[in-house]
């Protein structure tokens, strides 16, 4: 698929196919592709937790979701995003300049722009969710207190067309000097 294509067809899906699923092997190769990711002095702090089986997802949406995401997210995987703390934009355990673990968010960002744009490449249609319970998730993937959980993306097949919003104008966003 044309790259500009990919981009403008990529939308957020709040309601997936309940006859298909995303499988493990394209939740492998999604990542392989975000890892591509630049990030601070290489670090490669973003870290993914893939929950595929059917009970696990419903206890997850159970325990981890509020019930708006959880029904947005129905018949989807679900990928937890995190990424190591105190690793990008730090030296020797010291933040690099104010920004400090605001790096591995940015870092975080750059491999979930391009997670979400393989995921589309691959016919799979994603819905990035900020909205989480991060103590049941912890506890419930066992994910390491020396990381933070940003998102869960819901990954999974579009049960219908999305719509596609207006966006702004590069004249509305950029300044030249």
């Amino acid at each position: 698929m044309e790259f500009d294509t990919l981009i403008r067809e990529r939308r957020s899906i709040r309601q997936y196919d309940p006859n298909r699923s995303a499988t493990a092997a394209q939740i492998r190769e999604i990542v392989a592709s975000a890892i591509e990711a630049p990030s601070w002095k290489n670090s490669q702090t973003a870290r993914y937790y893939a929950v595929l089986s059917d009970e696990m997802r419903r206890e997850f949406m159970r325990l981890c979701l509020p019930e708006r995401n959880a029904k947005k997210a129905e018949h989807a995987a679900l990928v937890v995003t995190t990424f190591v703390k105190e690793t990008a934009g730090f030296t020797q355990g010291k933040p690099d300049n104010e920004c400090a673990d605001g790096w591995g968010f940015y870092d975080l960002g750059l491999h979930n722009a391009l997670f979400l744009l393989k995921a589309k490449e691959l016919g799979l249609d994603t819905l990035v969710m900020g909205l989480r319970d991060e103590k049941s998730i912890r506890t419930l993937l066992k994910i390491p207190q020396t990381e933070t959980i940003a998102s869960v993306i819901a990954v999974g097949y579009a049960a219908q067309p999305a719509n596609h919003p207006p966006r702004k104008a590069p004249e509305e966003i950029l300044t030249f000097y």
